[in-house]
């Protein structure tokens, strides 16, 4: 089988099917034409992971339909569904529990969400980069207009992070200004102890 349709049976994208090979994950012999023939017997998907995501716990129910959308996308694909999970939280929080727990495993070969800000509004392209260097892909189903009143909470979440984030700079650099003073203070005293 071609390296191009293991990678479609597999579930990843042709370039980590390859790097995948060059690692020596998967048993294969290049042809002097430069096409790359997987044995049949290495086809052993590792299976999906369904990622799932809202953003405030009042539209919950969004959240169960969502799932069920990709559950029937990946048996429609043959795909087997190894975790699906169901996450509430903005899309620009880069720490989000469930998310994270889900990226630490190693027993699935696909991430699979319905619309690109499911997974992450912020640095998407890097996450993707850094799945492929595992043998890992994300596959995004819909990549429809993101809905106007999901992009409003992220956009406040934002704000309130970089509002929070300057309050708490301004508050370390009054500190520090204190602290410069009473070790000026502290010195200036010594020094006057010192020549009395």
């Amino acid at each position: 089988m071609k390296l191009s349709d293991y990678a479609k049976k597999l579930g990843v994208s042709y370039k980590t099917a390859w790097r995948m090979w060059k690692r020596g994950e998967i048993k294969a012999t290049q042809l002097p034409t430069g096409t790359i023939i997987v044995t049949t017997e290495e086809i052993s998907p590792q299976g999906v992971a369904i990622y799932t995501r809202i953003s405030s716990a009042e539209n919950k129910s969004n959240l169960d339909s969502q799932a069920e959308r990709l559950k029937a996308y990946c048996i429609a694909k043959g795909y087997q569904i190894k975790y699906i999970v169901k996450e509430v939280g903005s899309g620009v929080n880069d720490n989000r529990k469930k998310l994270v727990e889900l990226l630490l495993k190693d027993d699935y070969s696909l991430i699979i969400c319905e619309h690109k800000d499911r997974l992450t509004r912020v640095g998407f392209n890097y996450l993707k980069v850094l799945l492929n260097k595992q043998g890992k892909d994300i596959e995004v189903v819909n990549l429809a207009e993101e809905r106007k009143d999901d992009l409003m909470q992220d956009f406040v979440a934002i704000i309130t992070s970089f509002c929070a984030r300057l309050y708490s700079i301004r508050k370390r650099t009054r500190k520090t200004e204190c602290l410069i003073q009473c070790l000026k203070e502290n010195q200036n005293e010594v020094s006057s102890e010192a020549s009395n």
